[in-house]
């Protein structure tokens, strides 16, 4: 990877912070397969989840009093820190393929206006929200307009992202939304930040190439790699099915519900481990998950990957770079 851009400058909150995988990509200094990632100049200055699990593992990682245990649906907004920078994976379960589809009718599925409530009163310079890819098909495409609306609404430029994970080196079938938000004094005279150019189209990393080195570890000499669900295959008809992985391919979207599909290795007759979900998802290695293998699992499956992640972050980053007003907090 690049050198550092420069040492940690803007400020960040956290909204719906999960485990922290955007958080991980948006300070960068973590290790995966060999690579380095090297700090980008962002401070968080606080992250905020629903639930205490997620928040455990986050502060198990980056230091206890990192995270707080918030329902971010009634938080007051004066309370939250002021920051340059606001991200936020808002809850996707009313959206995605996998859920219950609520859309914009349910209380989860109206939680991005807490995003919008922060944007009123500390007018971040950049937000960021993630999503997933059903989103955008939701009633032909309208939920996600109403949504650009409202933050449009908020005095802010914005533009949705659509990121295919293996296009950016991710060993992972998964497609994603980042919604970017500039705001508009800001826009207006330095433009707006440029989508990150996918380098690994016809090149695609695979799931071997992810957690091969992994096949003849069976104890925790490598953090939650003993940890699985024993199952046998389903029968046909029986939920959504069976998945074996392919060894030549990028794994498949490794899902918040671990028992919604039935996820198999590639060449092992067992489900995938919980260190082998988090390798596909581009966590490192050092990061621990502590709870029972549900939660570990759908803690994972609910985060962005880290790479992915770190790849916009690093892109906002070079944007930052221009925008003289936005002064560093240094």
């Amino acid at each position: 990877m690049a050198a550092n851009i420069q040492r940690p400058s803007y400020s960040v909150v956290s909204y719906f912070c999960g485990c922290g995988g955007l958080d991980l990509g948006f300070r960068g200094d973590f290790r995966y397969h060999g690579e380095n990632y090297a700090r980008l100049p962002y401070i968080i200055k606080a992250a905020y989840d629903y639930e205490p699990r997620c928040v455990e593992t986050y502060n198990g990682y980056f230091g206890e009093g990192h995270a707080f245990v918030k329902d971010l649906s009634n938080v007051d907004v004066q309370t939250v820190p002021e920051a340059k920078v606001l991200i936020g994976g808002f809850p996707c379960q009313e959206f995605s393929s996998c859920g219950p589809l609520g859309g914009l009718e349910s209380e989860r599925g109206r939680l991005y206006q807490t995003l919008i409530t922060y944007m009123n009163r500390h007018h971040p310079a950049i937000v960021v929200g993630e999503n997933v890819i059903n989103l955008e098909r939701m009633d032909n495409g309208a939920v996600l307009e109403t949504i650009k609306t409202d933050l449009e609404n908020a005095g802010y430029k914005v533009a949705v992202w659509k990121m295919f994970a293996p296009d950016y080196g991710v060993p992972q079938r998964r497609t994603r939304l980042f919604i970017i938000c500039v705001r508009n004094d800001i826009n207006e005279r330095y433009g707006f930040p440029v989508k990150p150019e996918p380098e690994f189209v016809g090149k695609y990393r695979s799931i071997e190439w992810a957690i091969g080195d992994l096949v003849d570890v069976t104890d925790e000499s490598v953090p939650n790699q003993s940890q699985y669900f024993g199952a046998s295959r389903a029968k046909k008809g029986n939920g959504q099915g069976d998945e074996s992985n392919k060894k030549d391919l990028p794994a498949y979207t490794i899902r918040a519900n671990p028992k919604s599909r039935v996820q198999f290795h590639y060449s092992l007759d067992r489900r995938l481990t919980v260190r082998e979900c988090a390798r596909i998802q581009t966590f490192p290695d050092e990061f621990k998950f502590t709870h029972a293998k549900t939660a570990s699992v759908s803690q994972i499956g609910n985060a962005v990957p880290p790479m992915l992640a770190y790849i916009v972050a690093k892109a906002i980053a070079q944007y930052m770079e221009t925008v003289k007003e936005v002064q560093k907090d240094d």
